[in-house]
């Protein structure tokens, strides 16, 4: 079932509903998930994801609560890359830094969203044509993401896009998850997995040094469940320059599967995640302080942890990271799914 409420400003809500009750909200609005209900383990519905008590509070979102993202994911540094010989500069809106595609990025878009029910799956197509020269980019990008919910409580999220000039281009949703279920605890309860041997190192300004360290022997190995509370309270230089948590690049092993993967044993939530991305940032909230109003409380740090599919923006200035460049004749296709089971 697909339901659409009208709202001020053209904003839409849209909420799809599977035939097991699980229920997704998104707004057409920076295409933001702005709740997700999965039962627990008593088959008792409840949200998972961080989002604002007033819906008009993510105008703004500067944690980009639950949004699209792009043209690209991350942090470009010095807000300028090369490409064909060419110099493009871009909006800086983190210091000299361009982050998340920058103040215009696609967290800011109004999306066309086209509902779809077919079989078992309902679903929101989204829609955006980003111009040539805008935020800086070259090429005219054409992307649609589509938004699943399947009958087997799976999210599923189709990322496409092309475009008539080469750009640099990976696409990632901004979800924080909470599986404690309406924000009850914080993640640090909660046990995270990536299927990683590499992540990035970062400078004081969370830019990457362009070095790969070994997860290995290290707070961030999270080859197997590891409780956050563990990753926390383990002293790491790493951590701390990303404000005690990890805000971090990690490159996925290419044989592994699930790639990534979150559990909370006391709701018994388990939510697994598989993507044909070559990695994803891990950020655990480190941020959040308790300014915000939630629907369900005020925010606090570690409240929820992002798992953000995607290639790495490093990839612009360093040698040994997935390419992100898309080029005219190509096809930019990801899928990224997130599978939501009770043990």
């Amino acid at each position: 079932m697909i339901e659409k409420t009208v709202l001020q400003d053209g904003w839409e809500l849209h909420t799809v509903t599977n035939n097991k009750g699980m229920r997704l909200e998104v707004l057409n609005f920076g295409g933001i998930i702005t709740s997700l209900e999965v039962p627990d383990k008593d088959g008792n519905l409840e949200n998972i994801v961080l989002g604002y008590h007033d819906l008009q509070d993510y105008k703004d979102n500067p944690n980009y609560f639950g949004a699209l993202i792009g043209r690209v994911a991350g942090r470009i540094k010095e807000s300028e890359f090369e490409l064909g010989g060419e110099s493009f500069h871009l909006k800086a809106n983190e210091g000299k830094h361009h982050l998340h595609g920058g103040s215009e990025g696609f967290h800011q878009v109004l999306w066309e969203v086209e509902p779809f029910e077919e079989n078992q799956t309902n679903g929101l197509r989204l829609s955006h044509t980003s111009k040539d020269g805008e935020g800086g980019y070259p090429g005219n990008l054409t992307v649609n993401v589509t938004y699943t919910l399947t009958g087997d409580n799976k999210l599923v999220i189709l990322y496409e896009a092309t475009t008539d000039k080469a750009t640099p281009v990976t696409l990632t949703n901004h979800t924080y998850f909470n599986l404690s279920g309406d924000l009850k605890r914080t993640v640090a309860t909660q046990q995270a997995m990536a299927a990683s041997n590499q992540y990035t190192e970062l400078d004081e300004e969370l830019i990457s040094t362009g070095r790969l360290l070994d997860t290995a022997a290290s707070p961030f190995d999270l080859r197997s469940f590891k409780p956050l509370q563990e990753v926390f309270s383990t002293p790491h230089d790493q951590l701390r320059i990303a404000g005690d948590g990890i805000d971090h690049y990690f490159l996925f092993s290419s044989t592994e599967k699930p790639k990534a993967g979150l559990y909370d044993p006391q709701s018994g939530r388990l939510m697994t995640i598989e993507s044909n991305q070559p990695g994803l940032v891990l950020y655990t909230g480190n941020g959040l302080d308790d300014s915000l109003e939630l629907k369900e409380r005020k925010s606090e740090k570690h409240l929820g942890i992002c798992f953000e599919t995607q290639a790495f923006p490093a990839g612009l200035h360093h040698d040994g990271f997935p390419d992100l460049i898309l080029k005219p004749g190509e096809e930019y296709r990801k899928e990224t799914v997130f599978s939501f089971t009770t043990k």
